[in-house]
């Protein structure tokens, strides 16, 4: 049976953009198995069920096939299962909904100057807590 590196693993299926920020997850307690942290050391195998918390979402994964290398995202989506709750997927957009836009600054003006910040602030005290 064979059997990868953890941080690895979440590295070359690209759940993690570089394996060291898989390692440092792994290290920090976001990785996680039955409610038992892992290790980057710790040796995946096929059929373990992963829980990543990441950017402020709680992603679940099935492990399907085992790869050392890192692939392209087509080749490596049929390596695990998503198995994470759609109310889970769907926090970032219930939380998006009604934010207002980026705001504009008119071209050629530069950065706001400190008086200028702090006045903008000030308007917007006193704008969002009429509301």
């Amino acid at each position: 049976m064979q059997k990868v590196r953890l941080d690895k693993w979440l590295w070359s299926v690209r759940i993690f953009k570089t394996r060291s920020k898989a390692s440092e997850a792994c290290k920090s307690g976001k990785v996680a198995t039955d409610a038992k942290k892992l290790k980057p050391s710790y040796h995946v195998s096929v059929g373990d069920v992963l829980n990543v918390k990441k950017g402020g979402f709680n992603l679940t994964f099935k492990v399907n096939a085992l790869i050392s290398k890192r692939v392209s995202a087509t080749l490596a989506a049929p390596c695990y299962d998503n198995l994470t709750p759609v109310e889970e997927l769907n926090k970032y957009q219930d939380w998006y909904i009604g934010k207002a836009n980026s705001e504009i600054r008119e071209r050629g003006t530069g950065r706001p100057t400190k008086r200028e910040r702090r006045s903008i602030e000030t308007f917007k005290e006193i704008y969002f807590e009429e509301e």
